[in-house]
């Protein structure tokens, strides 16, 4: 298994102290189980839209997503009435992109039940086996509502859930190190890249998240990382 140091070593030459500022925030079990239902699914939404999309006009419209969607809370969406929907799918709030918006509906009703099995979105994530984020990423596409591709390990980057993303940045840094991955988006591929990044955990006592932007900033600037 390749060596983390030598990736260390270039992020660190192309941008100094620099580097750590880059660094995600990566929330404790705790702190992901506090967390209530209605930031996740607020992150959820907030990366559903983005994709595709020019992130900042999401980002300048947000407050008014954050009203339009009832504060994101599962229960409250789900509560809403026909006419309460359809002016919702016409409020100038928000990017009226309908399937997107059918996506929260659903995320919101998927959100509720891992809740209410779970005793909170959160501990679901929490309670998630932390050598198997790929797994997580699997779930998220399978049972969520348009979280395959990165908005799934983007959605949980931004949750504080420690994972890598597969970015261009970050394939070709485990292609330069040698690990054998081509497009990062088979089985195979995600196999050998969570492999990779559990071993150089392993090895720095680091956590994926911040592995995953030092390898991104060892070829490139990581716009795309977060």
């Amino acid at each position: 298994m390749p060596s983390f140091e030598p990736i260390y070593a270039r992020a660190v030459s192309r941008h100094g102290q620099d580097l750590a500022l880059r660094l995600p925030e990566v929330r404790t079990p705790d702190e992901l189980r506090a967390t209530p239902d209605d930031r996740y699914l607020a992150q959820m939404t907030q990366g559903v839209f983005q994709a595709g999309f020019v992130w900042r006009v999401i980002q300048a419209k947000w407050p008014g997503f954050e009203e339009a969607f009832r504060g994101f809370d599962p229960q409250a969406l789900l509560g809403m009435e026909a006419d309460e929907l359809a002016a919702l799918r016409q409020d100038t709030r928000i990017v009226r992109n309908g399937q997107k918006i059918d996506a929260t509906l659903k995320n919101a009703l998927w959100v509720n039940h891992i809740s209410e099995e779970y005793g909170g979105f959160g501990s679901f994530l929490a309670d998630w086996p932390q050598d198997d984020i790929i797994g997580l990423w699997s779930a998220l596409k399978k049972q969520g509502a348009r979280l395959g591709g990165d908005t799934g390990p983007r959605f949980l980057r931004r949750s504080g859930v420690d994972t890598f993303v597969l970015t261009s940045d970050v394939k070709q840094a485990l292609i330069g190190a040698g690990v054998e991955i081509t497009k990062g988006t088979s089985q195979r591929d995600q196999r050998a890249a969570q492999a990779t990044f559990l071993e150089w955990r392993e090895e720095t006592g680091m956590p994926l998240a911040h592995l995953s932007v030092i390898a991104a900033s060892s070829v490139g600037e990581v716009y795309g990382e977060v």
